[in-house]
């Protein structure tokens, strides 16, 4: 099969496009001829070894890659809920991947039908960041009825269905920060007041909010406190190693700081699937590459500049 792999760590030039083996199946998996996949900043953060994982010990490479939509061709053993034919998506769970592929695995409990009303370039945009931004609003955030909320970083890929998902769940007001170009963008999906970051400091104007979702990790619980209502909730996906003393201290104060490590949950991509049948939530796509410009799409997702998801297609 063609797949994108690396052998060694580095910048976005040591990613290949080549053959590499077929996976096999095995108890409880899924093989997925893939559609679609999409980039996330873990796949070049994972490239480059900057989250720690040196690939150089490896043999083979890695097939980098976690969100993957396509068609079942077969199933492994013990597998009940899908059969071959059927259009699943999903978040693989390996930390390395593997959707940058013709073929790749995935357990049957993490999978999912994709919604009819999506096509399969939208559905790989879905899996890693819309449960990243459920699980920061309703599991970390602990969001309720009639809360405002803030969402830094509001046209990324995880601030869009942040944004969204905050309204589903019951914000009685959504405010979204971002760039002067992705204001109209942010306001679409929803957000009933948008700060333009370039004009305005959020943690400046007067405004206070229950629960602030910063989406990018550009912000910190310190810098923020002062814009959280009391009781308020900071949650971020990643801590600045700046904020360790605000993280320590939030412990002793009636205003919280959280960090997410987005889990892999069957569930919650199930009811996110039920969101978009529903049409509830809108999948925002910034640009589709071919799978051989994997490179190139690496390139850009590091230039932090999208306002929705890169997506490869596969097919």
């Amino acid at each position: 099969m063609k797949a994108i792999f690396y052998e060694k760590n580095g910048g976005a030039e040591v990613l290949q496009y080549g053959d590499r083996p077929q996976p096999e199946v095995k108890k409880g998996q899924l093989l997925v001829r893939v559609h679609a996949a999409s980039v996330n900043p873990v796949d070049w953060k994972l490239r480059e070894n900057k989250l720690l994982s040196p690939v150089t010990a490896l043999s083979g490479g890695v097939v980098p890659g976690r969100d993957l939509a396509g068609d079942v061709v077969e199933t492994g053993e013990g597998v009940t809920r899908f059969k071959t034919g059927d259009k699943v998506f999903g978040m693989l769970d390996s930390i390395d991947g593997g959707a940058y592929a013709e073929f790749a695995l995935i357990p049957e409990a993490v999978a999912e039908f994709i919604p009819d009303n999506i096509s399969y370039l939208e559905a790989a945009a879905v899996p890693l960041v819309s449960p990243t931004a459920l699980q920061a609003l309703r599991d970390k955030g602990e969001l309720t009825q009639g809360e405002h909320v803030l969402v830094n970083g509001a046209s990324s890929a995880v601030g869009l269905f942040a944004v969204q998902l905050a309204k589903l769940l019951g914000a009685t007001e959504v405010t979204g920060v971002c760039s002067t170009a992705h204001v109209d963008l942010v306001k679409e999906v929803g957000a009933d007041r948008v700060i333009d970051y370039k004009k305005e400091d959020f943690t400046e104007e007067k405004n206070r909010y229950d629960l602030i979702f910063d989406a990018v990790a550009k912000s910190t619980f310190a810098s923020s406190k002062g814009s959280l209502r009391e009781n308020g909730r900071f949650v971020t996906t990643v801590p600045s190693p700046k904020d360790i003393l605000g993280f320590a201290t939030s412990v002793f104060s009636d205003k919280k700081a959280k960090s997410l490590l987005v889990a892999d949950k069957g569930p919650d991509l199930f009811l996110i699937g039920e969101w978009l049948q529903a049409g509830k939530l809108k999948v925002i796509i910034d640009k589709v590459y071919p799978l051989q410009e994997a490179a190139e799409a690496h390139r850009y997702s590091e230039q932090g500049e999208a306002s929705g998801k890169i997506v490869l297609d596969v097919k």
